[in-house]
């Protein structure tokens, strides 16, 4: 495949789809995309705060590349990165400023990782790298609740995951996020079901499986993604300030396992947070443990109906 190197475009011959987020649920998306034969680009945040980190590719911006069930994400650093050598981030909260200013990505590496049959993961946020790339397809997928700034504008197909966008207004499809009857429907007028805050039934569990932060602090993880525990055990620490955490000193907050079961998420070791950040995940089903490890049927099913109607973009089906 050619690159054109006077306007800094990759020439396309397969649909080329951007996604906005690289968390478990638009990891599903991008690894059924890049199943599906597409090329697919990623673009994250510089502190990406996923907690099911093993079925996450936005975890290649802090360690270079990330695989879930066989595909391999790599970051690809923007040209200011490449330019000073930067090492690898340490998972604390000390991105480094290039990745932050930096406004433009060089082609030639993106296509590289393409043709590599990887997912090329970008750190950009704000998007930028969507004007300079021209993709066929963006899929937002941050699940902020909220639109970020995606705009209907920004490719000839635009679609929208979860509550936060109107179908026909700031995009051309919305994908409904939440549990139930109505998963994964492709809504062509109007917005997915608005946030309840209340995490999806698991054996009849829902709020208190999710753990979020008692104090805001640095964590340091007692016990790791996979683990079995018992309600009431530690399975973290947060430390008030990075002095604290650096010199493990006593003073920290405990974070205690709110029912039984397997750590199915656990948010990265020396994050920074506010109190109330989501931060942790029991699956109180202790035989499935190789959940913690491959892509969720949420995940999947959503990833489905993105599919579809990409699908039916390229075959000139109007579904919108």
């Amino acid at each position: 495949m050619s690159m054109n190197q006077s306007n800094n475009q990759i020439i396309k011959k397969n649909l080329l789809i951007i996604c906005r987020g690289a968390g478990d649920l638009a990891t599903g998306i991008i690894h059924r995309l890049h199943r599906a034969g597409h090329r697919v680009i990623a673009l994250e945040t510089d502190y990406p705060a996923a907690i099911r980190r093993q079925v996450s590719f936005c975890e290649a911006v802090y360690d270079g590349s990330a695989a879930v069930e066989g595909v391999t994400a790599r970051l690809v650093p923007a040209l200011a990165d490449a330019e000073t050598d930067t090492e690898t981030c340490s998972g604390i909260n000390d991105t480094p400023a290039a990745h932050i200013v930096s406004e433009k990505w060089d082609s030639s590496a993106i296509e590289a990782v393409l043709e590599a049959g990887e997912i090329p993961l970008l750190i950009d946020p704000k998007g930028e790298s969507i004007a300079l790339l021209k993709p066929d397809v963006v899929v937002d997928a941050i699940i902020a609740k909220k639109n970020l700034g995606t705009t209907i504008d920004m490719a000839l197909l635009v679609i929208g995951v979860g509550p936060g966008f109107t179908a026909g207004q700031d995009v051309h499809l919305v994908i409904e996020s939440m549990r139930g009857h109505n998963l994964a429907r492709i809504i062509t007028d109007g917005m997915a079901q608005p946030n309840t805050g209340v995490p999806g039934n698991i054996a009849g569990f829902t709020s208190e499986r999710v753990i979020h932060a008692p104090a805001a602090g640095y964590i340091h993880d007692v016990r790791k993604i996979g683990d079995i525990v018992q309600k009431g055990d530690e399975i973290a620490r947060i430390y008030p300030d990075k002095e604290s955490y650096d010199n493990a000193l006593s003073e920290y907050v405990p974070v205690n396992a709110t029912i039984t079961g397997i750590i199915r998420g656990l948010i990265r070791e020396g994050y920074y947070f506010r109190k109330g950040f989501k931060i942790a995940d029991i699956d109180p089903r202790e035989s499935e443990l190789t959940n913690c490890f491959t892509i969720s049927d949420k995940a999947r099913s959503i990833a489905g109906s993105v599919l579809e109607a990409v699908s039916a973009f390229e075959h000139g089906v109007k579904i919108y």
